[in-house]
């Protein structure tokens, strides 16, 4: 009689979701090693990122961080809260909720980010700016962007 229990558990096995084990495999990557499979670079991120929530079937995620975020990047200031969300697919990012960027006097959210080619474009609605992808290899970390060295020599001369 052991053989249909047998029978029992492997066909309830194999008739899970495959989204169960997808879960699993999630807990296995980093927040960083996850963007990536959607083919993202790591540096749309700033560093410090303390974990995620990412469901496979929908897209639908939330990144978390320790806390708020903000530095500049040339021209650019950013700021991520300590949880962003949004919905992500191979190359793209939509309903995004959790960054922004200072433009001029004012601050905008940042709602899709694309993955075109050599080319990262981020749009805030009406508007959208194109980065080469290059410059999203490397993740700014929090307060000081990827001007940090400066920021070092600071604190060790004082």
């Amino acid at each position: 009689m052991a053989f249909p229990s047998a029978i029992f558990i492997f066909v309830t096995l194999i008739s899970l979701p495959t989204s169960l084990f997808a879960i699993a495999d999630d807990e296995k990557l980093s927040a960083y090693q996850a963007l990536q499979q959607y083919d993202f670079p790591v540096g749309i991120l700033p560093t410090g990122m303390i974990g995620y929530d990412l469901n496979r079937e929908t897209g639908e995620f939330s990144a978390y961080l320790s806390g708020t975020c903000n530095f500049d990047i040339d021209s650019y200031e950013l700021s991520y809260k300590s949880t962003i969300q949004g919905v992500i697919s191979p190359g793209r990012i939509r309903n995004l909720k959790g960054v922004s960027v200072k433009v001029l006097f004012f601050w905008v959210n940042i709602i899709e980010v694309i993955h075109d080619g050599d080319e990262m474009k981020f749009s805030v609605g009406l508007a959208s700016a194109s980065f080469p992808v290059d410059n999203f290899y490397e993740s700014p970390q929090c307060g000081c962007g990827f001007d940090c060295n400066h920021l070092d020599a600071l604190v060790s001369s004082s």
